[in-house]
């Protein structure tokens, strides 16, 4: 007979039920729930019934999905309220100016979690997703976002496995570091096809009160269609723009 779980380890057990979801996912059944969370399929089974009942997961025949009240939940995020905001104006004029897609995102342990996308008609289909992750050493905005985070951060990072995620990540932690030092100096960071074959994109950090890194926004297109160099001097003053507005 299973034990009544404490109220730490049941919190953990929801979690890991909620963290089975992928961005890409519309629903997971009962055994790959099960598998993702790592939690016996009867245990995992009565947790997202709960979730159903809470709202935080949706039922959609014999699956389900995460649930609408989990994004309203996401959305009373201070940080990422204020940051998004803030920000869309300054995305809106920087999609009109490029014709591409603008991403805002913010670290979150070696990850980058995007907060909003402005999408671009004819741009490649990106691995990015409002609300998705992708490591940080990978992208234009993760590497922005560490070449400004304190020491520890970028240690920890730089101390992970850094997975390649496309044919031209950088996975040596000396290359990444060296190329961070560079990013400090100039202000903006590139994606070369390291998140994606022909994807690639220019970034620069936002900065809040005191210096401290809050984000980052980027510009991605295609390899064979979008200049680097022409890009990321907007980028940059986009973002050095709603980092005074932030107080920065």
């Amino acid at each position: 007979m299973e034990s009544v779980p404490s109220e730490e380890s049941f919190l953990r057990r929801v979690v890991a039920v909620l963290s089975a979801f992928r961005p890409e996912d519309d629903g997971l059944g009962p055994a790959e729930l099960a598998r993702r969370s790592g939690l016996p399929k009867s245990t995992a089974h009565r947790i997202a019934l709960d979730l159903v009942d809470a709202g935080l997961l949706e039922r959609r025949g014999p699956r389900v999905r995460l649930g609408l009240r989990l994004f309203e939940i996401g959305q009373r995020v201070p940080r990422q309220r204020v940051l998004r905001d803030a920000a869309v104006p300054y995305m809106s004029d920087l999609r009109e100016a490029t014709r591409q897609t603008v991403h805002l995102a913010v670290l979150e342990g070696g990850e980058v979690v995007y907060v909003e996308i402005l999408g671009s008609s004819g741009g490649p289909r990106l691995p990015s997703q409002v609300g998705g992750r992708l490591p940080a050493h990978v992208t234009g905005v993760g590497k922005a976002i560490l070449a400004f985070s304190p020491p520890e951060v970028v240690k920890g990072v730089l101390e992970s496995e850094l997975v390649r995620v496309g044919e031209r990540s950088v996975t040596a932690p000396g290359l990444l570091a060296r190329e961070l030092e560079t990013i400090r100096r100039d202000g903006v960071a590139y994606d070369r096809e390291e998140s994606g074959r022909g994807i690639v994109c220019a970034a620069s950090p936002v900065l809040g009160p005191d210096g401290l890194v809050l984000g980052a926004l980027s510009v991605s297109g295609w390899a064979t269609r979008m200049r680097l160099a022409a890009v990321a001097p907007a980028v940059h003053t986009a973002a050095l723009t709603l980092s005074r507005t932030l107080g920065g």
